[in-house]
């Protein structure tokens, strides 16, 4: 049965109308956490975007929160929650502050003696615990869930998990305000992964979907937000999504010297992966190769070492898929001895020219 939710309580807002367009009716205490009605109109509708969504949206079907996503201790349920109230095609418009933006707004940062010791302990009080079983009701028992940190790519993903599509997505006075579209109840039954060793769905031989164990190189909730970023930014030349913002910063290291993809040796001792052969993709980027590279990819088992770098290949989507379809012609019937001859290349390659990853 659904359950009538107290708006105004609950999620801190008020609908009401103004100029045939639905607006935020005061709730500014004075304080800088809250967003103005004026903020709000100049939000809205200086931006043509913006505008375009909001005429054909009935009132009662928009939800405009002024209250920070992370001053909400329990996240999930208040998304779902949110969904629950909208129908079909119904906006969700708010506001949050990543973690980089609140560093810019906290004075310790700006002494380097201090600012790695605290940006190392703020990581491990405010990220790490808050997802520790016991540790974690502690801690929101002390802040209330007020002030957490998240990050871009968390806010987003929890927005596409709970059925919503981002429509825009822009920054200004520190804090990031969101225009979110329902377009599905959400993905409910998918569980988002947190620790250091998460499991991708890759195509393997045969069609065969396994999961392939990789050391996080990005911010949680990152997988619902493939599509997107490949609708806003494409690919990059090395066949990755461009200017993913998934990515943190030790990942760009970690991807760099292939140290993220230590753990697929789990998968070489299952059967499921060999140590050299084409690198196993999403179902998304297989749908975007060559239809005969996808028919040649089903026949083999994906690889730890990809054949560019074996070959000497540069690192761009093009290249990448040269090199994919030579080896996997020359090794057609006699995959053994083509493997044990471009492992040794690839490792001479690594080690004495240099060659790293995208």
């Amino acid at each position: 049965m659904h359950r009538k939710i107290d708006l105004a309580n609950m999620l801190g807002f008020i609908v009401g109308v103004k100029k045939d367009y639905p607006v935020v009716d005061s709730l500014c205490d004075g304080s800088e956490e809250k967003l103005s009605n004026k903020d709000l109109e100049k939000f809205l509708f200086d931006d043509p975007n913006s505008a375009a969504l909001l005429p054909a949206v009935d009132q009662k079907n928009l939800i405009i929160n002024t209250t920070k996503v992370n001053d909400y201790g329990k996240i999930s349920k208040y998304l779902k929650e949110v969904n629950e109230e909208l129908s079909d095609d119904g906006i969700f418009i708010g506001k949050f502050q990543s973690h980089r933006q609140l560093r810019k707004s906290q004075k310790v940062y700006r002494i380097p003696i201090l600012r790695v010791m605290y940006k190392y302990a703020d990581f491990a009080i405010h990220r790490v615990i808050p997802k520790l079983k016991y540790a974690g009701k502690f801690y929101f028992y002390l802040t209330k869930g007020k002030k957490r940190r998240l990050t871009k790519t968390e806010v987003l993903g929890r927005l596409v998990r709970f059925g919503f599509t981002i429509e825009i997505i822009k920054e200004r006075n520190n804090h990031f305000f969101f225009v979110a579209r329902k377009v599905n109840s959400g993905k409910l039954k998918d569980k988002p992964s947190f620790g250091p060793l998460y499991k991708m769905p890759r195509i393997g031989q045969n069609g065969k979907i396994i999961h392939v164990y990789k050391l996080r190189t990005m911010h949680p909730y990152s997988e619902y937000l493939q599509d997107y970023i490949l609708k806003q930014n494409g690919y990059a030349s090395s066949g990755k999504p461009a200017n993913d913002f998934r990515l943190t910063s030790w990942g760009k290291i970690a991807r760099k010297y292939w140290l993220d993809e230590v753990p697929q040796i789990l998968n070489v001792l299952k059967g499921e992966m060999k140590l050299l052969g084409v690198r196993p993709v999403s179902k998304r980027y297989f749908e975007d190769i060559p239809e005969h590279i996808q028919d040649l990819r089903l026949t083999q088992k994906p690889g730890c070492i990809p054949p560019y770098v074996a070959l000497n290949k540069a690192n761009s989507k093009n290249d990448v898929l040269v090199a994919e379809e030579i080896y996997l012609r020359l090794s057609k019937g006699k995959s053994k001895n083509i493997d044990i001859k471009l492992s040794f290349m690839a490792i001479r390659n690594i080690l004495f020219k240099g060659k790293r990853s995208a």
